[in-house]
């Protein structure tokens, strides 16, 4: 391989990083509004995806430019599809999500509650002491939301029920 050549190669690799970039911001701009520290699993899992699919398409030789947009424009749309669905369809939101887990419930930390979040006693009790609460006795509840977030509602707060989820007012997140 001349020195030329290599430059050239050099350059191409230059030119096809840049091509990805550009469109990974496109898309990332039009596609998703959410901050990063808001990403949902399914998008997180795109993103980690996308960094195999487009590095073959920096680095390779020519045919791969192509085939690294296509593979990253197919996980945009997938991922816009997914989103869209569990947006209209509860049972998918439900199957894929789940919903949120009480872990305190009128002061008494529910054992089936920890079992089903995969958290110990231990855990739950750090997360409210970072809150400010020092017993669990001075909660009404606390709830380990869909986001890995938990959050407290104290005794003196009002919490409005209603059919398919536990609304808080007022409360304070994790």
């Amino acid at each position: 391989m001349t020195l030329l050549t290599a430059r050239l190669s050099l350059l191409l690799v230059v030119e096809h990083t840049l091509i990805i970039y550009l469109f990974l911001i496109f898309c990332f701009r039009f596609i998703s509004r959410r901050q990063t520290s808001q990403l949902t699993f399914f998008e997180l899992t795109a993103v980690m995806v996308l960094g195999s699919s487009v590095e073959t398409a920096m680095v390779a030789g020519d045919t791969s430019l192509l085939a690294g947009l296509v593979s990253a424009t197919v996980l945009f749309v997938c991922n816009r599809l997914l989103t869209d669905s569990l947006r209209r369809w509860r049972s998918v939101r439900r199957l894929l999500i789940g919903g949120p887990i009480i872990l305190i419930h009128d002061g008494q930390i529910l054992p089936t509650g920890l079992r089903r979040a995969g958290l110990t006693e231990a855990e739950v009790l750090a997360a409210i002491r970072e809150r400010g609460f020092d017993d669990p006795k001075d909660l009404r509840y606390a709830v380990l939301e869909v986001d890995g977030s938990i959050g407290v509602i104290p005794m003196n707060r009002d919490v409005h029920r209603s059919k398919h989820s536990l609304r808080r007012t007022q409360s304070q997140q994790i």
